[in-house]
């Protein structure tokens, strides 16, 4: 909370705001952060951004970035000065067409005064002009680009886009987005959708990249380096764009027997959830150390580390069921990553049993029992688990735990009636737990509060219920085969 507190020296100055007119008296900064109880400095207040058009120019070598962002968006208040997530080096900024000042604040905010204020609803052009380094840059002791052998990337939730671009950085305020960069011949830039178009000049290529439908800004994703790119499309006419580094070694054949399968993960997929939402999907695999993969919007990343142990098309169905659930349709507070995580986990116990490898029932079954009700697993909330909890397993785990409860409350035909309907329920908008609870009993026609505050809400182990007679008699409960894989996979999402 910002108290202005009046010093008796202020006194003359407040003398003066009484002569101002109301109509001026009434423009206030943007807040510095979007009101995420999570994250209270992350996004902004002030405006709605419509669209990032990003300009870069990028030299492997030094890991230096320079860009100018052109963003276009609209106010929301009568405005002063408002606020960008950023952490590189600003020389310029403009607000319609006009110089603004603007300075730094806390850990990573750019704060921008304009020449004159604006009013409410005025659409605004603001340009901003910047380099750096962004491997030298850090916020709350933590960075989200990855330095390569060969460049670098920007991957990483629930921030990442503050290392190469200024945004409006939270879920809730989606946009458009062109992104094109500038690499020595020889290095390759890959981002979301579909790329528009490349040309060479002077030792020198530019890619052009196009997001044309909204997208979440930590869901954008930069890769710069030297990567074989693979080309195809699904049986059901969706463009598939993969990339791998070159120098992968051990893991190149387990990625690529992985990542390749993604044509036909989407279109099996459509089957549940309806309609691949995007112009394109697709993944890569840069030669990075992290540990997690990330379901960046129709670019998923993929760390190396996933497929250390050979191929895994589990971890993929996770990140490419997050088009879905968590790109298409996106949280509005970070309290509600289970809408994101919860079904990405869901989906890869329904491609178990697709790959008869364990039914969806077995592998609840395994997980209710794997846990005895003194495990600090069941005190997580994955409807609102915390931010310190937010990728905790019990977040995948119990929350798919409690998705296949809603099945066997409301039965199979309106079970999957739900699955399908809500991303076009919400289409390429945003939405929280409660309006899933919503949507559920209005297609169900059963009300479903007892059974979402049992699973998603309380902080113990609740009742097996009768279906489960192997569990209440205390008789083991066999491990399917699917779980060592899906098991993995809480390690790899450790954002």
């Amino acid at each position: 909370m910002h108290r202005r507190m009046i010093a008796p020296g202020a006194l003359a100055a407040a003398s003066v705001l009484l002569a101002i007119p109301a109509s001026a008296a009434s423009y206030s900064p943007g807040t510095p952060g979007i009101g995420d109880p999570y994250y209270p400095y992350y996004g902004n207040g002030g405006y709605d951004v419509s669209h990032y058009d990003l300009r870069l120019r990028y030299q492997p070598k030094t890991d230096e970035l320079q860009g100018t962002a052109t963003i276009l968006a609209k106010t929301t208040q009568d405005l002063s000065r408002f606020d960008l997530d950023f952490l590189l080096d600003v020389s310029e900024v403009r607000v319609n067409g006009a110089k603004a000042s603007f300075t730094t604040s806390g850990e990573h905010e750019l704060v921008v005064t304009p020449k004159t204020p604006l009013a409410k609803g005025t659409p605004i052009t603001v340009v901003v002009r910047y380099s750096g380094v962004p491997s030298a840059k850090s916020a709350y002791g933590f960075t989200s680009w990855h330095r390569t052998p060969d460049g670098g990337v920007a991957a990483n939730e629930p921030e990442a886009a503050w290392w190469w671009f200024p945004s409006n950085d939270h879920p809730t305020d989606k946009a458009t987005y062109d992104v094109s960069v500038a690499v020595p011949d020889g290095t390759q830039a890959l981002s979301n959708g579909t790329l528009q178009s490349t040309a060479s000049k002077l030792g020198w290529t530019r890619y052009n990249w196009r997001q044309n439908k909204p997208q979440a800004t930590y869901l954008a994703t930069l890769a710069l380096g030297k990567f074989d790119i693979a080309t195809g499309t699904s049986d059901g006419g969706v463009p598939v764009v993969n990339a791998y580094s070159k120098d992968l070694g051990d893991t190149d054949g387990a990625a690529r027997a992985s990542v390749e399968r993604t044509g036909e993960i989407v279109d099996w997929l459509s089957g549940y959830f309806g309609p691949y939402p995007f112009s394109t999907a697709g993944g890569y695999v840069p030669n990075t150390t992290t540990g997690y993969a990330l379901e960046t919007q129709t670019r998923v990343y993929y760390s190396p580390r996933q497929f250390a142990n050979g191929s895994n098309t589990s971890v993929v169905v996770h990140e490419l069921a997050h088009q879905w659930y968590g790109d298409y349709v996106s949280l509005k507070g970070w309290k509600d990553i289970w809408i994101n995580e919860g079904f990405a986990r869901y989906a890869q116990w329904l491609w178990s049993e697709h790959e008869g490898e364990g039914t969806a029932q077995e592998l609840a079954d395994y997980v209710y029992a794997s846990h005895p009700a003194d495990d600090a697993f069941w005190t997580v909330k994955p409807g609102d688990p915390g931010p310190d909890e937010q990728f905790a397993s019990a977040v995948y785990d119990r929350g798919a735990l409690a998705i296949q409860e809603l099945r066997n409350e409301i039965g199979d035909d309106a079970f999957f009636a739900v699955l399908k309907g809500w991303p076009k329920e919400h289409a390429y908008g945003n939405a929280s737990v409660a309006d899933f609870q919503k949507y559920a009993e209005q297609v169900s026609g059963k009300p479903l509060s007892a059974l979402f505050d049992t699973w998603l809400f309380q902080p113990e182990k609740p009742a097996a219920p009768s279906v489960r007679a192997l569990v209440k008699t205390g008789t083991a409960v066999a491990q399917p085969k699917s779980w060592k894989k899906i098991e993995a996979t809480n390690e790899v999402h450790g954002h």
